[in-house]
């Protein structure tokens, strides 16, 4: 980049972070540049350090924070038409997650790269671009039927699934498409948009927790009060019992059992988030029940109560990230005024966990560490919510 082209960038840039700037000189200067340069600014910005002071472009995009009255008429219709992209992008990645054997797509990090690659000059349509992350393969399986004497005979059938790529080979494949190399600098950037709307969970916690005693990797709804809806008492008692049952942790996971297949796939789709945990997870949550901090809450919200099996985006409840579940809350507030509810989330930047009641609250938090109770008083917590599509009434 060209020095006069750098010193408009950190001109956008400076204008666009500081508030003071920004009233003083009512977005003149941003209303003069280009969208387009303003996006440039921030993607530069990423891997640099600068990341922090462009989260307002990232929150809009993501979470559709409202800006409207603060920026210019350019730079909102840019960001709406991301927003609609997003919108593409997930509907793109349910309909492959729907055929999908063994995990599936992240629509997240699909977004992110979207975001990185394509954004600027929508180069591809969204449902173009999810198809470079995954493959078809043909399987057969045995199908049993009663025949017109009731006898039950058994029949070969053909079927198509859906096989995600590794981020690796989706940037292969991308390159192609797009006819250019995608940069060392370009998949920093994706990672890093990636990381800042999932945060670090609670991989950092140093303080008390307690683990669970009776590890087992059956599901109950014993004590669940009305398992043909989705509700704040249940949310509780569902946490509670994989606290009990010793669940252990693994970034983009939500309650299966973890077996060799899905822990390979996550290894590829998270070299570095599970990758650098492989040992560890091998060692102590192979073949048991796994979750990370927000698939804690999504798990319950896909849990079929009748035939105790997890489905991937069933009843209603999206794959959104901690941050999005806040940003979606109808009902929240600061920590501080919490209701004693059962069934509520805490939150802060990048992690969520169910509050139980009585000043605890039950946590996934952090690859070490697994499913774990903590006490709500001192642990970090910044707000509560009402999790958007549960019931408390």
């Amino acid at each position: 980049m060209g020095t006069s082209a750098a010193a408009i960038v950190k001109a956008a840039v400076t204008l666009l972070t500081d508030p003071k700037a920004r009233k003083a000189l009512g977005w003149i200067l941003v209303a003069i540049l280009s969208p387009v340069i303003l996006l440039i600014a921030f993607l530069c910005s990423l891997g640099s350090g600068a990341a922090q002071h462009n989260n307002a472009m990232v929150d809009y995009g993501f979470y559709g924070v409202d800006y409207t009255g603060e920026i210019p008429a350019e730079f909102e219709s840019q960001m709406t038409s991301i927003r609609t992209s997003f919108a593409s992008l997930d509907s793109a990645v349910a309909a492959v997650n729907a055929t999908a054997e063994s995990g599936g797509l992240d629509p997240i990090q699909v977004k992110a790269a979207y975001l990185v690659l394509c954004a600027e000059g929508q180069e591809m349509t969204p449902e173009t671009f999810v198809g470079y992350f995954y493959t078809t393969e043909q399987r057969t399986r045995t199908v049993y039927a009663a025949n017109e004497g009731g006898e039950v005979v058994s029949s070969t059938e053909t079927y198509t699934v859906t096989v995600p790529r590794s981020l690796v080979s989706a940037f292969s494949s991308l390159s192609s498409a797009l006819g250019r190399e995608i940069t060392t600098e370009e998949k920093t950037s994706v990672q890093d948009v990636y990381t800042k709307i999932t945060g670090k969970g609670g991989e950092d916690y140093e303080g008390s927790y307690l683990r669970g005693s009776d590890p087992s990797v059956e599901l109950d709804v014993s004590t669940f009060s009305d398992p043909s809806t989705k509700n704040a008492h249940d949310l509780a008692a569902y946490a509670t019992y994989a606290w009990e049952s010793g669940w252990g942790y693994v970034w983009g996971t939500y309650g299966n059992v973890l077996t060799e297949s899905m822990l390979d796939y996550k290894l590829q789709q998270y070299p570095d988030g599970v990758g650098k945990y492989e040992d560890f997870i091998r060692a102590n949550w192979l073949d048991g029940r796994t979750t990370d901090c927000v698939g804690l809450i999504k798990g319950y919200g896909w849990l079929d109560p009748n035939d105790l099996t997890i489905k991937y985006g069933t009843n209603g409840m999206p794959d959104i990230t901690a941050n999005t579940m806040y940003h979606n809350a109808t009902v929240s507030g600061p920590i501080s005024t919490i209701p004693d509810t059962p069934g509520l989330a805490v939150w802060m930047d990048g992690h969520i966990g169910v509050y139980i009641g009585g000043g605890e609250v039950i946590e996934a938090s952090g690859t070490k560490k697994g499913v774990v109770k903590t006490q709500l008083a001192g642990r970090g917590w910044t707000h509560w919510l009402e999790v958007p599509y549960i019931n408390y009434n």
